[in-house]
């Protein structure tokens, strides 16, 4: 049985990526079968994915979910939108001196209030005078990880989103789709590799580490998913075909996995709080395309249970000494389940 301690590791700073590349594709790919390590450019996807294979893609966009403000009291107040509720409700994260009740107004932007409404365990319920996707994209920066130091620009605004979201609703980018531009997608679809899409509402929970040593007494964040039954159609065809179900992101394989717990893959929108942890047997997805991620965190422990445990310490350890970038701005991985049909 692992613990947290398991999964923490030492990165130097300067491995961390500030910005990205100039160009998507740009960036390295470290191909990782069992403990055979591939030191490879992103572009060599092209090759390492085979006519009939299924890309299943996250097209969540990111919305621009942060703001500052005040309440009416004047006191200062930082506000995080973790998710939509409905057209004019969100939950948030809210910071501030004193938590404030429900009644209160806060003016964010220094251009509209919202109202606190009833808490809902770590988040308020805020609500909002005119339609929430208007007035955050008009008004609320991106939310860039709290290990990116730059404050976000028109640059971060393009690339922190995926060529292929469309879907308003995340807090942070699936990272792993950052890498694909058109002409990638293009050679794929060339080549006879097939797309399909879910929708993932990426939650700040994502970038929090793991606090108890006992990960039976971790409670994972709930992240709330689509999944089409154009996709569910799309998986069975590659699957009957011995053909490999790709996820581009953790994201992605949440979404296929929850759906899959019942053994078959099946259609339909819920929340999802699957914790995939080593021993966890993966029902839909074949292989994944990933970043590097935080020590100590959920992801770690999903792609330790995807790859194995050993063999990810391993990558890790190459990576770090080959100099790759990690987290959202940096490089890849393409990981293969060693329990591939």
């Amino acid at each position: 049985m692992y613990s947290l301690s398991d999964f923490d590791f030492n990165l130097p700073p300067e491995r961390i990526a500030q910005f990205p590349l100039p160009d998507r594709s740009a960036s390295r790919l470290l191909q990782v079968d069992g403990a055979h390590l591939i030191d490879r450019q992103f572009t060599d996807i092209l090759e390492l994915l085979q006519p009939g294979d299924l890309l299943v893609m996250n097209d969540t966009r990111v919305l621009k979910a942060r703001f500052f403000g005040v309440k009416d009291s004047g006191g200062k107040v930082e506000v995080l939108v973790e998710r939509v509720l409905d057209t004019r409700t969100v939950l948030a994260q809210v910071r501030a001196s004193k938590s404030p009740g429900p009644g209160v107004k806060i003016r964010l932007a220094e251009a509209f209030d919202v109202t606190v409404g009833e808490r809902a365990g770590e988040f308020y319920t805020l609500h909002f005078g005119a339609d929430v996707f208007e007035l955050i994209e008009q008004y609320g920066r991106l939310p860039l990880p709290p290990y990116i130091e730059h404050a976000p620009g028109e640059f971060d605004e393009t690339r922190y989103q995926t060529v292929f979201g469309k879907v308003p609703g995340a807090v942070a980018a699936p990272t792993a789709g950052l890498h694909f531009d058109e002409a990638l997608l293009e050679k794929l679809k060339a080549k006879g590799v097939q797309f399909a899409y879910v929708t993932l509402h990426v939650g700040a929970g994502t970038f929090q580490p793991v606090r108890t040593e006992n990960l039976a007494e971790h409670k994972m964040h709930t992240e709330w998913y689509t999944m089409p039954q154009a996709t569910v159609d799309a998986v069975k065809t590659a699957r009957a075909a011995g053909r490999d179900v790709v996820a581009v992101g953790t994201t992605s394989l949440r979404a296929l996995e929850s759906a899959s717990q019942t053994g078959e893959l099946k259609a339909g929108s819920a929340d999802t709080a699957l914790f995939i942890t080593p021993g966890y047997q993966f029902k839909t997805v074949t292989r994944l395309i990933t970043n590097f991620h935080l020590p100590k965190s959920t992801l770690l422990m999903l792609v330790s249970a995807f790859a194995g445990f050993e063999e990810i310490r391993g990558a890790y350890a190459h990576a770090i000494a080959s100099e790759y970038r990690f987290f959202s701005y940096g490089d890849a991985m393409l990981l293969t389940t060693p329990n591939r049909a």
